[in-house]
């Protein structure tokens, strides 16, 4: 599948895949901005084109774990209509390990999604875990 991607950014870097497999392409940082105490903002210099039917789900790379930094709404949702530059937001508790222009922060997935239409009964059909909630399948 091609996507159209417009660079933004003089430091921009087309996302890609570090290795055969991936499911998620690197984003590279071009800018950062501090936001409200805590909170730093990623640019990472690109806008894409997603087709319709399809969403960018930007998630932090496994990487994050060597910093203080949360993805502030877990998972950024980058819907088919977006033409603007795709970012994320992280709580930033300790600034010093936040990430350096230049360096990969997060990964974009882009998969298909249903169009899903409701309809309202009176009644769920019943199932094996029926309303079991939290830890309801044990330790």
């Amino acid at each position: 599948m091609k996507i159209k991607i417009k660079k933004l950014s003089e430091l921009a870097k087309i996302p890609k895949y570090a290795k055969q497999g991936d499911a998620g392409m690197d984003l590279t940082v071009t800018s950062i901005t501090k936001l409200k105490a805590g909170y730093v903002k990623y640019g990472f210099g690109v806008a894409l084109e997603i087709p319709q039917g399809y969403v960018g789900l930007v998630f932090p790379r496994s990487s994050i774990y060597k910093t203080d930094l949360i993805l502030s709404n877990s998972v950024g949702v980058i819907d088919s209509g977006y033409r603007g530059e795709i970012s994320a937001v992280m709580t930033a508790s300790n600034f010093q390990q936040a990430y350096k222009i230049g360096e990969r922060a997060c990964q974009i997935v882009i998969m298909p999604y249903p169009k899903i239409e409701f309809e309202q009964v009176k009644e769920l059909d019943s199932s094996e875990r029926g309303s079991s909630g939290y830890g309801s399948s044990g330790k």
